[in-house]
């Protein structure tokens, strides 16, 4: 197995959006915004490779919304989801599967592009998109708080062409990659769970943006569930003091990932690192 960071580009979103009921007195040590109260954050997303599959976590935000949908999030930074697989090697016509953790925007929209003839098609059009049963509902049907995050372009040509596999439980996807479920920040996100060379990794997608959203109570406003993404976080630090369980982070613009420890205060970042180090240590 080979692990890839696949960076996708940069997004600003608000500082307070993204750390609900946290006094910015105190997330602001922790992660910076601008004069606006604007963050930055990754899509950075994660491609496995091994002996007979190329799996793709996430995709970014692709580049199909027009500019007022853009001017929102002022994307940033210098590489694109295409760009960044190129520069390792691979097509997308490599990529034979894809995970979703869920369909929010930032995480879906390099899913599907427009073709030549200005069709919607899949981005990677020999891969298997998987998504949780929960979300893919959800998603058809979404309820006015997650409305907006859910554009139906970025996942509706998936089903028009027969490439998504839905999942209705927690499993073992492909040897070394396990597919776990959350259910506070959306219904039915998936927090892939790989094991690589005797070590384990988690994608944290939007479970765990960043470092700074490691304590219990430092939650994401747009959480729809945030009772229960303290439950998903207690769950999820169970599994990794257990398996010491690193964590990679998508959204992170400053750290790419991070082991934890146990304290007397709760679950804290133990060391931070880039996932070449992570590969070689």
């Amino acid at each position: 197995m080979k692990l890839y960071k696949i960076e996708t580009g940069n997004l600003k979103l608000d500082g307070g959006a993204m750390f609900g009921v946290v006094p910015k007195i105190l997330w602001q040590k922790k992660y910076p915004a601008d004069e606006n109260n604007l963050a930055n954050w990754a899509m950075r997303c994660l491609l496995i490779e091994t002996d007979s599959r190329k799996i793709l976590i996430d995709t970014g935000m692709g580049n199909k919304q027009d500019d007022k949908f853009f001017s929102h999030y002022y994307p940033n930074g210098n590489e694109t989801l295409e760009s960044s697989l190129q520069k390792n090697g691979f097509k997308p016509e490599d990529i034979t599967d894809v995970i979703l953790t869920h369909l929010h925007f930032d995480h879906v929209g390099g899913a599907v592009k427009y073709n030549e003839n200005k069709e919607l098609v899949p981005a990677f059009p020999n891969a298997v998109y998987h998504v949780s049963k929960g979300q893919w509902e959800l998603a058809l049907n979404p309820n006015r708080r997650e409305k907006a995050s859910f554009l139906p372009e970025n996942f509706i040509p998936l089903k028009e062409h027969n490439c998504i596999n839905i999942t209705d439980k927690e499993t073992e996807l492909y040897p070394g990659i396990d597919i776990k479920i959350f259910n506070g920040h959306t219904v039915g996100q998936i927090i892939p769970y790989i094991t690589y060379e005797n070590k384990k990794i988690a994608y944290g997608a939007d479970l765990f943006p960043s470092t700074a959203h490691i304590p219990m109570p430092w939650i994401m406003g747009y959480d729809t569930q945030p009772l229960q993404t303290l439950k998903d976080k207690e769950r999820f630090f169970f599994d990794a003091i257990k398996y010491d369980m690193k964590i990679f982070f998508e959204h992170d613009l400053y750290n790419e990932c991070c082991s934890l420890k146990e304290t007397e205060k709760g679950i804290k970042v133990n060391k931070t690192f880039t996932l070449e180090e992570f590969i070689k240590n």
